[in-house]
């Protein structure tokens, strides 16, 4: 089996900003979460049978604790918060596996979903589909790979070293070192991402380097790689059994008429005998 892990905080972003350009600047109460559900279906039209969702529950985490300007949800638009806890009650209510997060973050939860996963045997492949650089680093070998629609790439192990010149297991380092504009930490200053690589290839992970290379920047360094680096001990589920989708269950019917959207229900219904009939495998990027 293929295993499919979505960042779902990430779809919603998309599909809010996507129907927006295409709406002219109408925002639909729901639409962002509307989006997500029919692309999550379009999924199992097209094979998927084991799929979990992970959610920023809060925006803020433990890393905010560490660093202060680590990203909050200031300045998010009040009618896109309003969604992220309705997209995780209209998710569990198609019958997805949904893990809102709050402590940690999505990215954290999709870490562990594949970790423990990649730990069964009877997976083939793990997919986790999210651009978000900080996932690289969850990449093993062509098993667990990173699905980036935005690039149209799927990124295994060759991939991600091709990507940023290192390779996954690196890649928290790479990123305390470079920086991440988007989680909100500047990295070390005068490093860009050659010369990281080049000094991540040379000597190591940062607590391997000379005290010379970075100075009196080191412990900053290494704070920032304790940002970047996610967990994988999230216990979110037992038994990859538990990600087999089984269709909708009967509050969805209520839910597609709250959403206003009626084709929900009626996709939702058909998508499982597709799925089981078929059987087969999503080996690209198909999420619209």
């Amino acid at each position: 089996m293929i295993v499919h892990l979505i960042d779902g905080t990430y779809e919603l972003f998309r599909q809010f900003y996507g129907r927006r350009r295409a709406n002219r600047g109408q925002d639909e109460r729901f639409g962002a979460v509307v989006g997500v559900l029919h692309s999550v279906l379009e999924m199992m039209e097209q094979g998927a049978t084991h799929v979990g969702v992970a959610t920023d529950h809060v925006i803020e985490s433990f890393r905010n604790e560490l660093w202060t300007d680590y990203k909050t949800g200031e300045g998010i638009e009040p009618v896109l918060v309003a969604q992220f806890h309705p997209l995780e009650d209209a998710l569990a209510a198609m019958g997805v596996a949904v893990w809102p997060m709050i402590e940690l973050e999505a990215d954290d939860g999709l870490a562990s979903a594949a970790h423990i996963a990649s730990g069964d045997e009877r997976v083939q492949k793990v997919s986790i589909w999210t651009p978000d650089k900080d996932l690289a680093q969850c990449v093993r070998g062509d098993r667990v790979v990173q699905v980036d629609r935005r690039a149209k790439k799927i990124r295994d192990e060759r991939g991600v070293r091709e990507k940023f010149g290192v390779g996954p297991i690196l890649i928290p380092d790479f990123l305390a070192l470079v920086g991440d504009t988007a989680d909100g930490y500047p990295g070390i200053a005068g490093i860009g991402a050659v010369t990281a690589a080049r000094l991540l290839n040379q000597y190591g992970p940062i607590e391997d380097f000379p005290p010379s290379v970075l100075g009196e920047a080191r412990a900053l360094a290494l704070l920032f790689k304790t940002l970047a680096t996610l967990k994988t001990d999230a216990p979110l589920f037992r038994d990859v059994e538990e990600l087999k989708w089984r269709g909708p269950t009967p509050a969805f019917a209520g839910v597609a008429e709250r959403l206003g959207d009626a084709r929900l229900l009626t996709r939702s219904l058909k998508a499982p005998a597709s799925t089981l009939a078929r059987g087969t495998l999503l080996k690209g990027p198909g999420l619209h």
